[in-house]
């Protein structure tokens, strides 16, 4: 029997046990997910699950801070705090670190150099959420987000309208563009278009030879700063932090908060605000969100559709997995359409097993080789777990 006649046996085997909802892959395509998927967690409560988010720290030996997330909603929960309150403390380390730009104050600008923010929440135990996005000037989404869910019985409020509900209900209004992300977008505006009068001349001193800014005598900060740059003007960061949590009761609540795609088209709105895309949760069953490619997850209805494969049985990071292998499938599998895209989701259901899953299981970036993991509290310690993934490795 031929090595892909295997391959499409186990596949097929292992398939119809997980009862996987989505178009089958090519086997060829699948086999690294199939020994990469890590083992069904345990069910312990209480648990906090969280995206790591190091990547966009332009610093070296920082703690990811998914860890820092996790631990501190696992504080509150272990204190007899709520669990939507829990995510949103979490959530909030994020937002405002002036050192990550990938959420809140610091993130990473529109096109035009104003930074937009998205949020959404969920409360398990009352089934309601609330959710801004496009919001400007307020650094903490995320709570403005738990108002609207509190105080409304609306769900979603944007731009300039969510700004003025922020700003009646005390929130105060704040620059969140930081000088690492005002000289990130300027080399990416300067290195836009060569011809729009952007940037120093050709000729300028401070150019080299090869028309770059030489980094002689640089100090080894600013030169980790080039570094990462340089590694987001090659991959366009997408921001975001998702950050789950069940209690000892049972009870789950989540949060999703970002700053959306870099250099994006003024107004643009990723998955993070919608419910059932960036962030979904059901008592009954369990709390899924997502981060990267926004628009990847609204077509499928990301979140929504990975509560709902854990409500037909399915474990966390099968259900995860399948939600990836639906994006992939949008693509025809194709790894060279592929190769722009990252995506990810993450599950925990109510008995308090966790799991996530990625597209690409490792990338090449400026600090090496960056393995897709999650951040998680098992309620012993806070710790980074590796994802499940569909392929090896992202292709240069």
């Amino acid at each position: 029997m031929s090595k892909q006649s295997i391959k499409r046996r186990d596949f097929i085997k292992g398939t119809a046990l997980a009862g996987l909802s989505a178009p089958l892959l090519a086997p060829e395509t699948f086999g690294e997910s199939l020994l990469s998927r890590p083992q069904v967690r345990p069910a312990v409560r209480p648990v906090v699950i969280s995206s790591a988010n190091g990547a966009n720290i332009p610093k070296r030996g920082v703690t990811p801070a998914g860890v820092n997330c996790v631990t501190r909603a696992m504080e509150i929960l272990k204190a007899g705090g709520d669990t939507l309150d829990a995510v949103i403390a979490g959530v909030n380390i994020v937002e405002d670190d002036p050192d990550d730009h990938s959420v809140g104050y610091s993130g990473l600008p529109n096109e035009e150099g104003d930074v937009e923010l998205d949020s959404s929440v969920m409360h398990g135990p009352t089934r309601r959420a609330g959710a801004v996005a496009s919001l400007r000037s307020i650094k903490n989404p995320s709570q403005v987000a738990q108002v609207v869910m509190a105080r409304t019985d609306h769900i979603l409020l944007v731009g300039e309208g969510a700004l003025r509900f922020a700003l009646k209900h005390g929130f105060k209004k704040e620059e969140l563009l930081t000088d690492e992300s005002r000289r990130a977008w300027l080399k990416w505006r300067e290195e836009l278009n060569p011809n729009d009068n952007w940037g120093p001349s050709p000729h300028h001193p401070a150019r080299a030879g090869n028309g770059s800014v030489s980094q002689v005598k640089l100090s080894p900060e600013e030169v980790a700063f080039n570094e990462w740059v340089e590694e987001i003007l090659r991959h366009r960061p997408t921001g975001t932090i998702n950050c789950l949590a069940v209690d000892a009761k049972g009870d789950i609540s989540g949060v999703t908060t970002t700053s959306g795609l870099a250099w994006k088209i003024p107004g643009r709105v990723g998955d993070s605000p919608l419910i059932g895309c960036g962030l979904y949760v059901d008592n009954d069953i369990g709390a899924a969100g997502s981060t990267g490619r926004g628009e990847e997850c609204i077509y499928i209805n990301g979140a929504h559709t990975v509560v709902e494969n854990m409500r037909r049985g399915m474990s966390p990071t099968d259900a995860a997995l399948d939600a990836v292998k639906r994006v992939a499938a949008r693509y025809g599998n194709n790894l060279a359409e592929l190769r722009s895209i990252d995506i990810n989701f993450y599950a925990v259901n109510k008995r308090g097993e966790y799991g996530a899953a990625a597209l690409w299981g490792m990338r090449k970036s400026a600090r090496g080789e960056q393995h897709s993991r999650f951040a998680v509290h098992d309620g012993q310690q806070s710790k980074l777990v590796d994802s499940a993934y569909l392929f090896e490795q992202k292709p240069e």
